[in-house]
């Protein structure tokens, strides 16, 4: 066998046989034992509700005002979108590309309008 070899398998030899006997002594401090599982539970809960009550606070005059902010862009795009198509179908305008990426805002946009919707004023 090489020299080199045998010199490193004795001290990978050496630092095993210090690592298992060094183990015992150096360990983790432990959690206090008198915490019980009730009250780690209770706590979640306790934080479990302040998230509930946090996002409950939104009033429904500002659920609608944000719903109404979201539905004027959406019926401008709309509006726009129908607009295009009827210039590239009736007039034979070359506006395919901004009809397509206008639509594509258009059903974005009116996706978000319905998840808030749904989300905010369907009684789950």
């Amino acid at each position: 066998m090489n020299a080199n070899f045998c010199r490193w398998l004795r001290h990978l030899t050496v630092l095993l046989l210090l690592s298992f006997n060094l183990a015992p002594l150096v360990q983790a401090a432990e959690a206090p034992r008198d915490v019980n599982g009730v009250q780690v539970l209770e706590a979640f809960d306790r934080q479990q509700a302040d998230r509930v009550d946090s996002a409950a606070a939104i009033g429904d005059k500002k659920k609608h005002l944000v719903m109404f902010l979201l539905g004027i862009p959406l019926l401008i795009l709309l509006l726009t979108t129908g607009a295009v198509g009827i210039a590239m179908g009736l007039f034979g305008k070359p506006l395919f590309l901004l009809h397509m990426i206008l639509a594509g805002l258009t059903m974005t946009l009116a996706l978000v309008h319905v998840i808030v919707g749904l989300v905010w004023f369907y009684p789950f």
